[in-house]
């Protein structure tokens, strides 16, 4: 069992702690534009809150079969703060027992919790903006509303963008951490051989 060298436990130890950001500041952001709203509508996605522009957002969606958007539609709010607690645990576990499988590991679970939260939210976007209400005082025969996961897409005279707020950069940065101090223990022991 390899132990790691000083540096890739500092800098896991690092990453771990750059996600306890995730209770302070938003995730995630979701900014709409139109001729109406050329300043944007904004939303705001925490790891247990919904902020922003909700309520205008909400009110637009109602007219094209959209459901309001609440923060009871997510129970991924009820236990994110879990999950995220327990990925910067094994953070600094890593860091602590010091053995690269450890570190393998915690990078693997890194990388499966963002591929799950993206796979979750376009899961989201797609049954948010594709069972609308028929009865919607606007209807256009064929349209579906799904928001993008990441990037820009065009929703009627809508601009809509989605993408990493300061808190899911933070997380980006800690994943690239965690994948780079895998790839330097093993290409630096390798070396050694």
């Amino acid at each position: 069992m390899k132990k790691l060298k000083l540096i890739s436990r500092l800098t896991i130890a690092l990453s771990a702690l750059l996600l306890i950001s995730a209770y302070f500041i938003p995730l995630w952001q979701i900014v709409m534009w139109a001729p109406q709203y050329p300043e944007g509508l904004e939303m705001k996605i925490w790891i247990d809150n919904i902020t922003g522009d909700v309520k205008i957002i909400s009110a637009l969606n109602h007219y094209i079969g959209m459901r309001h958007i609440e923060v009871s539609m997510f129970p991924e709010f009820g236990y994110m703060i879990y999950i995220v607690a327990f990925v910067i645990g094994f953070g600094i576990l890593t860091s602590i027992v010091n053995r690269r499988y450890m570190l393998a590991a915690y990078t693997a679970l890194l990388l499966a919790c963002g591929t799950a939260a993206l796979v979750d939210f376009y899961l989201w976007g797609y049954d948010y903006g594709h069972n609308l209400d028929p009865t919607a005082a606007i209807i256009v025969p064929g349209m579906a509303y799904q928001p993008p996961v990441i990037g820009t897409k065009q929703l009627l005279n809508f601009t809509a963008y989605s993408g990493p707020d300061l808190g899911g950069w933070f997380f980006i940065i800690a994943g690239i951490l965690a994948i780079a101090t895998l790839i330097f223990e093993v290409f630096t022991s390798r070396k050694k051989i």
